[in-house]
């Protein structure tokens, strides 16, 4: 019984410490942030060599969205804002992903924009092109924060403890030590899966075994698991070995096709991964033909 007991009160101390984390994260709002986004008007008019007006309070549009505002007009060259924001949110937690548009006060227009993105990679247009004095808010979105929501382990906590019980009354059961069952376990488990790879179609490329429809690499019997969008390319790329497959194709066949638009950096990005991918066989080279797009050798 004294097994039960233990269970119990784990099972509830693990709830009332999340409970009490969740509720932590609520009650500090985040102020270092607001002090950075205000840094950050500040030496905006620092390089536009004004040292005496004030940054206006920061805005709290959402939770997500900032915007830093100025008592007097100023000018701007987007690559000295880029390199400013940059610094400054690097001193906080959320330099992994933001966008920055900087909207004329008068008519609400944006006129310069970016976004620092390390999934599918950055976009900032309009890059050396000085911006005149005028009247500008500058608004920083980031992407937004999952919370941890704690109310679901309140339902999960009765049969986490009548799983707890259950598997506490068969203690005394006569059972293979729990070596040998993870090894027969982990034996079923490989035989299994290559079983399932022996019947399924695949192209050799070099040393690989590249099986198209389970996205899959083999190489050795290790196997290498491919994302979505890496099998369309290395499929593209294995159907036209030694040929130019341009750009534009990729981007048509990977994304444009399911409705998703995109800039040649996703390209090149997605590329990159398929050459650590193939890393393994120094024979298998993805070369960037300039201007053009990309050609498979093996």
């Amino acid at each position: 019984m004294k097994q039960y007991y233990l269970f119990a009160v784990l099972s509830v101390s693990m709830v009332v410490v999340a409970m009490a984390f969740a509720k932590r994260d609520n009650e500090h709002p985040d102020k270092h942030l607001e002090i950075v986004l205000r840094n950050i008007g500040h030496q905006v008019l620092l390089h536009s060599k004004d040292s005496t007006s004030r940054v206006l309070p920061v805005k709290t549009v959402n939770d997500n969205t900032y915007q830093i505002s100025f008592e007097n007009s100023f000018g701007f060259t987007p690559d000295t804002l880029m390199n400013i924001v940059h610094q400054q949110l690097a001193k906080t937690d959320r330099q992994g992903g933001y966008t920055v548009s900087v909207n004329e006060c008068v008519q609400n227009q944006t006129i310069f924009a970016y976004e620092v993105n390390t999934a599918s990679g950055d976009l900032k247009p309009c890059r050396g092109r000085e911006q005149k004095i005028g009247c500008y808010v500058i608004e920083i979105s980031f992407p937004s924060k999952k919370s941890f929501t704690y109310g679901w382990l309140l339902p999960a906590f009765i049969p986490v403890t009548l799983a707890g019980l259950y598997f506490a009354r068969r203690r005394n059961r006569i059972s293979e030590p729990q070596e040998l069952i993870e090894e027969k376990v982990g034996k079923s488990l490989s035989n299994e899966t290559e079983t399932v790879l022996s019947i399924a179609d695949y192209k050799s490329l070099g040393t690989f075994l590249f099986f198209e429809s389970k996205g899959i690499l083999s190489l050795n019997g290790k196997t290498i698991e491919l994302s979505v969008k890496e099998t369309k390319a290395l499929s593209i790329l294995t159907s036209n070995q030694n040929q130019v497959v341009g750009r534009d194709l990729l981007m048509k066949e990977i994304w444009e096709d399911d409705g998703v638009f995109v800039i040649t950096r996703n390209v090149d990005v997605l590329i990159s991964k398929l050459r650590k991918r193939l890393s393994a066989d120094p024979s298998i080279k993805i070369v960037n033909v300039h201007g053009k797009g990309y050609k498979l050798i093996v």
